[in-house]
């Protein structure tokens, strides 16, 4: 049975530029970023690289790998996180995730895991939830 832990995300630094020619819509980015994870994974600063689609001025959606080293749950070590979601013309963010297999290191050697988050505007940190095995 998965070990289910929560927390929260702020992020540090978000650095985006153009990827590919900007008009007509649907357009593509990428984006540089640095969280920090608290809660039941404490891990600052992370490593993040996302590329994004926009639909819209303003909608779209994302797929991205996060680097994340630090401690879930007391335990010490290293994973990367496979992430997509979409953005809301309102700002909103909603975001699903996953460890890539084979990630995981020190105690976290053999880590399975699923979570997800949603950012709404002006909630600074946004709350994380992850469910997890180890092997």
């Amino acid at each position: 049975m998965p070990t289910h832990t929560t927390g929260r995300i702020s992020y540090a630094d978000w650095q985006e530029n153009p990827a590919g020619p900007q008009e007509p819509l649907p357009r593509l980015a990428r984006a540089s970023v640095t969280n920090t994870f608290t809660g039941g994974i404490e891990a600052a600063p992370t490593t993040c690289e996302y590329t994004i689609v926009y639909g819209t001025e303003k909608t779209g959606t994302f797929t991205g790998l996060e680097l994340l080293s630090g401690r879930l749950d007391g335990r010490e070590g290293s994973f990367v996180l496979e992430e997509r979601g979409s953005f809301e013309a309102d700002g909103s963010v909603r975001c699903s995730f996953e460890v890539v297999p084979g990630t995981g290191t020190g105690e976290l050697t053999g880590l399975r895991g699923t979570g997800t988050f949603t950012y709404r505007p002006g909630e600074t940190p946004f709350p994380y939830s992850f469910a997890y095995d180890l092997d």
